[in-house]
């Protein structure tokens, strides 16, 4: 009955349009009031101790480092790198944004930033170079959701807070997984540009114009490595990088490329302020309601319910991936690591599953649901930019779904594709 109440009431917040943060934590109150079992201030110790983690600082940092590199004018620059390298293909302006979208992934760390950033640019110029509108949004969308996946990744700082996996390998670990993703998404975009004649730039790709265009970009190109590879070659902590990521893309901002002005900072402050909290009580209200699935051994419940289906690992995976691809449509990212993660990850390591990759398994079917009604964050940025209405693009992304849902497929079955990385350091 217990457990009636905390998802009843949950599910009923959601249907009020209750956002999830305090949805997670208006639930959770209803049910210690239900029990009486808990004092009322464990809502509010749980949302002390749930932020009170030297990895989880890593968060706001790398919020406010994906800000100033997106207004930096960074995108600019890895779109013309990323256009010198495939732009002369059949649909070389599309598969230019989608490499563009997997450059700025490994500085934002967010799906919906990569999105905005890159989506307000890359839109209306697909448009222009006479892509239909449908199809130039969903290219972006679904680039947008490689932003949790490959490093630095917000979701893969949380799931290493909750899964006592280690935050440094599962940033390695994200690397083939996303840019697995890019490739099959950059494949339907050039089915889909030949079917309709989206022919490329015209010009032929040269050494030279390579060369110019990644110096020019070379400033943000670099994040990424100082980040992994200070991380893996232990100079500093994935919290200590992301302060590295906030002074560096300072220096890039205001220096190096000129085009951040001191004047811009202040709203930079207080844009990625509100994210961080948004975030934040989204952490704490999540931690608390997992706290209490916990107490009533709702994990267990569902551990053996799972394994009492089948003794066939390739089913449980199964039936784990399905639940999680469900859950990715209805429930914000970093709510179902914390949520899920123990319920989840125990089963995967009995199962003989590597916490790492089963880490990259949960990240990779969360990030699907970007793209996924009805809460489809990726979905609903890309309308707000293009004007589209939901219905018309969530039409336009389903080839791209199945591209990651093939995707997915080889990541669950092929360990390698995320463990070589991770474990080249032991």
């Amino acid at each position: 009955m217990t457990a009636g109440v905390l998802f009843g009431s949950f599910t009923l917040f959601l249907l009020l349009s209750v956002p999830i943060g305090i949805a997670l934590g208006l639930s959770s109150l209803a049910t210690i009031l239900y029990t009486g079992a808990l004092p009322l201030d464990f809502l509010m110790k749980e949302l002390v101790t749930a932020v009170d983690s030297f990895p989880i600082m890593a968060v706001p940092f790398f919020i406010l480092a994906g800000e100033i590199m997106g207004k930096g004018g960074i995108s600019e620059r890895l779109f013309d790198f990323a256009n010198a390298l495939v732009g002369n293909k059949t649909g070389g302006f599309a598969m230019a944004t989608i490499v563009t979208c997997m450059f700025f992934a490994a500085i934002s760390g967010s799906g919906p930033a990569t999105v905005a950033a890159i989506g307000g640019i890359m839109i209306p110029a697909m448009v222009r170079k006479g892509y239909d509108k449908q199809f130039a949004t969903a290219v972006v969308a679904a680039a947008g959701s490689i932003g949790v996946i490959i490093p630095p990744s917000i979701p893969m700082v949380i799931y290493g807070v909750v899964g006592g996996a280690s935050v440094g390998k599962m940033f390695m670990a994200g690397i083939i997984p996303g840019i697995l993703v890019g490739v099959a998404l950059m494949i339907w975009a050039y089915i889909y540009s030949k079917k309709h004649n989206y022919g490329g730039t015209g010009e032929k790709m040269t050494l030279k114009n390579v060369f110019t265009s990644f110096w020019e970009a070379k400033w943000a190109l670099i994040i990424p490595v100082i980040i992994l590879g200070g991380i893996y070659g232990g100079f500093f902590t994935p919290t200590e990088a992301a302060v590295i990521a906030v002074v560096y893309s300072l220096i890039a901002g205001l220096f190096l490329y000129g085009e951040l002005k001191v004047k811009h900072i202040p709203k930079l402050l207080i844009d990625s302020s509100l994210t961080t909290a948004t975030i934040l009580i989204i952490v704490g209200t999540a931690t608390a309601f997992g706290r209490l699935l916990t107490i009533e051994r709702i994990p267990e419940q569902v551990a053996s319910f799972m394994l009492s289906v089948s003794d066939s690992n390739i089913v449980i995976i199964l039936m784990i991936t399905i639940l999680l691809l469900i859950v990715g449509c209805f429930m914000d990212t970093l709510a179902a690591i914390i949520i899920l993660t123990p319920i989840l990850l125990p089963i995967a390591t009995n199962l003989g599953y590597d916490p790492i990759h089963f880490g990259i398994l949960m990240v990779v079917n969360l990030a699907i649901g970007f793209i996924t009604p009805p809460l489809g964050v990726n979905l609903f940025v890309g309308s707000g930019i293009s004007g589209l209405s939901i219905e018309e693009l969530s039409k336009a992304i389903l080839p791209f779904f199945i591209a990651m849902l093939i995707s997915l497929g080889l990541i669950i079955f092929i360990p390698q594709l995320s463990l070589w990385l991770a474990n080249l350091g032991g």
